[in-house]
């Protein structure tokens, strides 16, 4: 086992989630579901045993779970993300935190902090600065994690919901993004993808990255690159600004 991936059911009100930077399409909710299946099976096809947080049918936005906790070496930092209206998401990703063991910590008000807006490479954990996170988010996220030995780097964000939909990293720590959706100089060894989905990657584990089917052309770079894609289809989340990241949080067995 690789871990534990921690999941949460779309709720029936999914059509009504929030939209910032993309114009509202409609949603097909069977479909969505279908799509939830594909990928819960595709984590535990790849070594991930999935756990699923209760479903939230009050909170539309609460199958992007990432954003409600931040991993790190044992310890799950709840997050207050910055959309008033998904607060109460976080209720029970806490009570899953606490029966896998993990050490509880939180971000308080003043701070916001959405965990898409956090990308951990290594030692050091960037943070977006934008909508959804405030630099008091990224003040305590920060204290937080400097016992651990990280340190806390803050990119702006201004073109995308989060840090996440326009950069994540393979699985060597290669970030990898797409044209000028972020500031690219806090990285280094930036690949570039061949479209703006291919930003969005998850390093399952040893060679294998889960990436959205929206992305073929970068499925076929990250496969030349000596990596073996693991190509999902995501269609109705990403109507909602989602990505393959925000759907799951991946816990590493070492960190259990």
């Amino acid at each position: 086992m690789r871990g534990i991936a921690l999941v949460r059911r779309p709720s029936s009100r999914l059509a009504d989630g929030i939209v910032t930077h993309i114009e509202r399409s409609q949603v097909d909710l069977g479909l969505a579901r279908r799509q939830h299946d594909g990928y819960r099976a595709a984590l535990a096809d790849h070594g991930w045993r999935v756990h699923e947080v209760p479903e939230a049918d009050d909170c539309p936005d609460s199958v992007f779970i990432e954003d409600t906790v931040v991993v790190c070496a044992g310890t799950a930092v709840i997050t207050r993300p910055g959309a008033p209206s998904r607060r109460p998401e976080t209720h029970a990703v806490e009570a899953t935190m606490r029966e896998l063991g993990l050490t509880i910590v939180r971000i308080e008000n003043p701070g916001t902090l959405d965990g898409g807006d956090v990308l951990q490479i290594g030692q050091t954990v960037y943070v977006g600065l934008g909508g959804r996170t405030n630099a008091d988010g990224i003040r305590q996220l920060g204290d937080l994690l400097a016992p651990l030995g990280r340190i806390t780097v803050t990119v702006p964000v201004a073109k995308v919901l989060h840090l996440k939909s326009a950069i994540t990293a393979l699985p060597d720590g290669s970030p990898i993004t797409w044209s000028d959706l972020v500031d690219r100089s806090p990285f280094s060894g930036v690949r570039e993808a061949s479209e703006e989905p291919g930003a969005h990657v998850v390093p399952l584990g040893d060679a294998d990255v889960l990436i959205a089917a929206s992305a073929p052309r970068t499925a076929e770079l990250i496969a030349a690159w000596g990596y073996i894609p693991v190509v999902i289809d995501i269609s109705e989340y990403e109507r909602l600004e989602g990505c393959v990241t925000c759907l799951s949080v991946l816990i590493p067995a070492s960190a259990l």
